[in-house]
């Protein structure tokens, strides 16, 4: 393994969903590396077994797979640095954490449950952070060795300094300095064996040769203790990339808990994967230029990690989705009406109707495919609908000279004897112009007879092709129907 190789790791843990902002490490991650053309690794970080969701794991292989971003190591693909896997790797973190007791870094901690509680409520009660208070790090030698032998239940402490400063650089932060008073003795073995988070990813980072670390910015608060873990062996001290929060608002982080979506939620929701992706590369990062819209190849050319934005990123739901309206727009025509034809299903039953012609008048219409559905049920049925949608300010339509309307385009439009847009379009056109009236009081009226809606991708021409000619008669003629009772 080349020392200049840019190595990078995404490694979440597998608790369920991909959320939005595990979804922008991994890209951010992964955009790092290939921009030098170098390694995207996978780790699964599962040492917190309590938390561990059966089938998380297939959601991170399919969300990876899904958006392209294809790891070069892994636990499914293998690799130099393998196991891949934390809780496979379970046998070493106790060496190298004995190690660190052995320097004076670290000790044995036989504290019961009922005595760190009561430090708990103390520091709770002084309005102060929990900090352990190194009680056991001064027992005799003799002591301990006696307690490891009768199997006393135990922790592995870092040993951090109370007094002076610990100072780590970030990328996009800059250098912060801590006082080292403030450094808790975490915890690096569990009484269960199983080391923890902060401990692993510090030793397997070294162990993968990981250059660049991405992560959130509420990991910046422990940096000064992994720097000293760092220290503590005498290994290199990765670049450190943490990212600004994703927000809801200006006041509260996204959450799924609070119901906001992750990223299969969103495919789901009918939003393009490709969309997805770019739309969450620009939270937090801005390209130079006006263009907004790029595929993961020119992200991966032109993407600079020194450039992420320190402040909150915004999750804006309508950017999304003017983003997804573009991609759709951009897409072939096979490509959309492949997509779209399982939004059809069950809505569409009727088999003569031209599906293909709907894929061409949805396209530069809709923006996500989830709207389909409520976007052209009318075509296979006629809805119950009010009169009042007959009346239109703009159009200066009304319920009696829509009744007119209609009245003097059913005749023109039962003799039609060829059936498709052009024709009808010519007919409607002529008889707007016989009238003496503006085409929206034609069309208009027309229009919401044969859809029963205010609101229809295409205009009356393109509705009464695709649903054709003896069911747009049969819904004028309920038009008319309508509009005489109400004027009864």
């Amino acid at each position: 393994m080349s020392s200049k190789e840019i190595r990078t790791r995404f490694a979440p843990s597998p608790t369920g969903y991909m959320h939005i902002g595990n979804l922008r490490t991994a890209l951010y991650t992964y955009l790092i590396a290939k921009h030098d053309g170098g390694k995207f690794i996978l780790r699964i970080e599962d040492t917190d077994q309590e938390r561990f969701v059966e089938g998380a794991v297939d959601i991170i292989y399919k969300t990876l797979k899904e958006t392209g971003l294809v790891h070069d190591e892994g636990p499914d693909i293998g690799g130099p640095v393998g196991p891949y896997v934390q809780s496979e790797r379970k046998g070493m973190y106790l060496d190298y954490a004995k190690e660190l007791v052995e320097k004076g870094e670290a000790y044995y901690c036989f504290c019961s449950k009922e005595r760190l509680d009561i430090l708990k409520v103390n520091a709770e009660a002084l309005k102060r952070p929990f900090k352990y208070d190194k009680h056991c790090k001064n027992l005799p030698k003799e002591e301990i060795e006696q307690k490891l032998k009768d199997g006393v239940s135990y922790v592995i402490r870092q040993n951090n300094p109370t007094t002076g400063t610990t100072t780590f650089d970030d990328v996009i932060y800059g250098k912060i300095s801590v006082d080292n008073s403030e450094l808790d003795d975490m915890i690096l073995i569990k009484s269960d064996g199983f080391p923890t988070y902060n401990f692993a990813n510090v030793v397997d980072d070294h162990l993968m040769g990981i250059t660049h670390v991405v992560r959130g910015n509420e990991y910046l608060s422990s940096a000064p203790k992994y720097n000293r873990l760092y220290e503590a062996f005498g290994w290199e001290v990765p670049i450190y990339v943490h990212c600004p929060p994703i927000m809801k608002d200006a006041h509260s982080k996204l959450s799924k808990r609070n119901g906001d979506a992750s990223f299969e939620d969103l495919i789901n929701k009918g939003y393009i994967k490709e969309a997805v992706l770019n739309f969450i590369a620009l939270l937090g990062w801005n390209p130079e230029g006006e263009n907004e819209i790029f595929t993961l190849a020119e992200l991966t050319e032109k993407f600079d990690y020194a450039t992420i934005n320190k402040s909150p990123a915004i999750f804006d739901p309508v950017k999304l989705r003017w983003m997804n309206g573009e991609y759709i727009k951009r897409m072939s025509p096979e490509k959309f009406h492949e997509l779209a034809s399982p939004y059809y299903e069950g809505v569409i039953t009727n088999k003569n109707i031209d599906l293909l012609k709907i894929s061409e008048l949805l396209q530069t219409r809709v923006e996500v495919l989830g709207e389909i559905p409520e976007m052209v049920d009318f075509f296979d049925t006629l809805p119950e609908y009010d009169i009042a949608i007959y009346t239109h300010k703009k159009m200066k339509t009304n319920t009696e000279n829509s009744l007119t309307s209609l009245k003097k385009s059913l005749p023109i439009l039962e003799a039609l004897s060829d059936w498709n847009i052009d024709v009808i379009h010519d007919s409607m056109m002529a008889l707007a112009k016989e009238l003496e009236v503006k085409n929206g009081i034609i069309l208009w009226p027309l229009r919401t007879a044969l859809s029963g809606k205010q609101f229809t991708p295409g205009g009356a021409f393109e509705i009464a092709d695709i649903i054709g000619k003896e069911e747009s008669i049969k819904r004028i003629k309920v038009g008319i129907e309508k509009l005489e009772a109400a004027l009864a």
